[in-house]
């Protein structure tokens, strides 16, 4: 059974897309659901709708994690979702660019750990998931900066397994492939034939289309659960069979 009954999950990035499909399925499992957004219009809104709370945090600042953490108390899952894109190869890709993405996308899941963890070692028990991406198995092309930071994501994810899963918390990430958000749809409306361009972004994964955030959720809520007791370290791929052959 695929429940989070009394347990108090927080979904970082969980205003929209990806992250709010994660509050929203942890919430319709039972869970007291935190969603943690620098987006604080869609972020209550999405709160009130869950029936869960709202908190204001911005990933990157050290700061910020320390006082979410102050205020949410202790955690049964940390779903690390926040996270930012770039397209560029070297050519294009500035210091700044890569700054920025580390900041948010790899050190935003360091202080979060780094915060909320501690309290889960100490009880000896918890579920930390962590957003990597396609991107952080195979290289994508013209995302140098993204790739970059999504494999520094498996390997943290790896780490933070091997050091610490022996003291009763697990950490594992999911590495989706395209997915269907409110970001990609809107930005396929752009194309002079959007239904053309979601085919070429579908393409890649074998059968022909993009995942639906919901489907992500899905496969949070199973690594959020007891059911998954024995899953640690791991790397799920929901690519629709983009890295088969890679």
């Amino acid at each position: 059974m695929l429940d989070l009954k009394n347990k108090t999950a927080l979904v970082t990035g969980g205003a929209s897309g990806i992250g709010a499909a994660l509050a929203t399925t942890f919430a319709e499992a039972g869970a007291k659901v935190w969603i943690a957004d620098r987006d604080e219009e869609n972020g209550k809104t999405m709160a009130e709708k869950i029936g869960g709370s709202f908190l204001s945090l911005d990933v990157a600042s050290e700061a910020n994690c320390t006082r979410a953490a102050q205020t949410v108390g202790v955690l049964d899952v940390l779903a690390n979702v926040a996270g930012i894109g770039h397209v560029g190869t070297l050519l294009n890709t500035t210091e700044t660019d890569m700054d920025k993405l580390f900041a948010v996308n790899v050190r935003g899941i360091f202080n979060c750990c780094k915060v909320f963890v501690p309290t889960m070692l100490e009880r000896k028990s918890g579920s930390v998931i962590n957003m990597a991406s396609i991107a952080g198995v195979i290289a994508v092309r013209e995302r140098l900066a993204y790739t970059t930071t999504k494999f520094a994501v498996v390997g943290l994810t790896k780490a933070l397994a091997l050091d610490h899963s022996h003291m009763g918390v697990r950490f594992n990430c999911i590495c989706p492939g395209r997915v269907e958000t409110p970001f990609v749809l809107a930005r396929l409306k752009e194309y002079p034939d959007p239904e053309k361009a979601y085919r070429d972004m579908a393409s890649t994964q074998l059968n022909g289309r993009m995942l639906r955030p919901e489907e992500v959720a899905a496969a949070a809520l199973y690594l959020a659960a007891d059911v998954s007791e024995m899953v640690t370290g791991s790397t799920l791929m929901l690519d629709g069979g983009w890295s088969v052959g890679k």
